[in-house]
């Protein structure tokens, strides 16, 4: 006996400032459909079920697990994963930030971490070290880098801030 193919749905969402129609099934994740459909691997799939923050993307300005999200939840709406957070000029203050303070070990957590900071960053212009510990509470780093996380987030906003001081002039 055959089995029925999962529901599925056509829906258009922009990841990354790109405009995207896909077909999925009702109950993929938004971080299968990243990684499996679009070949965007950066978002990790490490405990698919909200426990580690290696999925973290930004949806609509806010950092969210994507794992804990259903791709047809983001018809109409804007996603960001890392592969979206460096720019024409070059790599993002944040990344730039976390070259120069040590910040990366393994890399596993290293995307859901910039993503949760980057969304921290957009609302934040000068964060506390709390602030920053707040914004990856979620995420977990088996090489324990959060110090130098830390350093690097707020040598990142310092930086981001002198950007539009710069610019304003």
């Amino acid at each position: 006996m055959r089995r029925p193919l999962p529901h599925t749905k056509r829906i258009a969402f922009t990841v990354n400032g790109q405009a995207h129609t896909l077909e999925v099934a009702a109950r993929r994740t938004l971080a299968e459909t990243l990684r499996y459909d679009l070949g965007l691997t950066g978002t990790k799939v490490g405990c698919n079920r909200a426990e580690c923050g290696s999925c973290t993307v930004v949806l609509d300005g806010r950092a969210v697990f994507a794992c804990t999200v259903l791709t047809v939840e983001v018809a109409g709406r804007t996603v960001t994963t890392v592969e979206g957070l460096a720019g024409a000029d070059g790599l993002h203050p944040l990344q730039e930030a976390f070259i120069e303070h040590d910040a990366v070990q393994c890399g596993i957590c290293i995307p859901g971490i910039l993503m949760s900071l980057a969304a921290l960053l957009d609302t934040a212009e000068s964060p506390s070290e709390d602030d920053v510990r707040h914004a990856v509470a979620g995420n977990l780093c088996r090489c324990g880098t959060y110090p130098n996380t830390v350093k690097a987030t707020l040598a990142a906003a310092a930086e981001l801030r002198a950007r539009r001081e710069g610019a304003t002039r």
